[in-house]
């Protein structure tokens, strides 16, 4: 009982690190996502946005700890549900680490374009277009489509033993599900992710 308790303050602590981490991460990397003049601002603002890389390292690692901290506990219930969530949230861990090489290859990006003077603006704009690109597919991948995946693996298990009061893992359901279905309509191109619509869904 002593083990569970140490580990449910230690999977909170992950989950609050990590909901920080991940609005840090968005608000520093500001300057290179955001407005068309983000090849002069990237490299204006270089410090901040690796600032904000380390921010999605830190969501990585704590997203891993919540896997590898629930995993003996979830087991106990159920085994398989418990190794698909452990899977689950390392392919979360992994996108989103794909996501931070992209904004930082962006950096570099910028940093040549200030470093080549008068350069030839549409070719530094192509890359850059591709590689904001595969930050978009990650940001939305990660902690949309994986995160719906996960929550609701875990919430199932907490709703059937009566782990926690079971008003928890039922908004965490409903959480999860509206966050799954958000990250559908996003890549069908119903909705923004980064909107008002995109807002909503997450609001769990």
């Amino acid at each position: 009982m002593m083990i569970n308790k140490r580990a449910a303050k230690l999977v909170g602590v992950l989950f609050i690190l990590a909901a920080v981490s991940a609005v840090a991460g968005v608000l520093l990397y500001d300057p290179i996502l955001n407005g068309s003049d983000y090849l002069s601002n990237g490299s204006k603002h270089a410090n901040q946005i690796i600032w904000g890389a380390l921010m999605e390292l830190i969501l990585v690692v704590s997203a891993v700890g919540t896997a590898t901290t629930m995993f003996p506990i979830l087991r106990r219930y159920n085994e398989t549900i418990a190794l698909w969530h452990v899977c689950f949230r390392f392919l979360e861990a992994i996108v989103i680490t794909v996501g931070v090489i992209s904004v930082l290859s962006l950096l570099t990006l910028s940093r040549e374009f200030i470093a080549a003077g008068a350069p030839d603006a549409a070719a530094f704009q192509t890359s850059g277009t591709v590689l904001k690109a595969i930050h978009e597919w990650t940001f939305m991948l990660g902690p949309n489509f994986m995160l719906g995946i996960n929550t609701m693996m875990y919430s199932y298990i907490f709703y059937k033993t009566k782990f926690v009061p079971r008003f928890i893992p039922i908004l965490g359901m409903t959480g999860a599900a509206l966050v799954f279905v958000c990250a559908l309509l996003v890549m069908f191109g119903v909705i923004e992710q980064v909107s008002v619509w995109g807002g909503c869904w997450h609001c769990r």
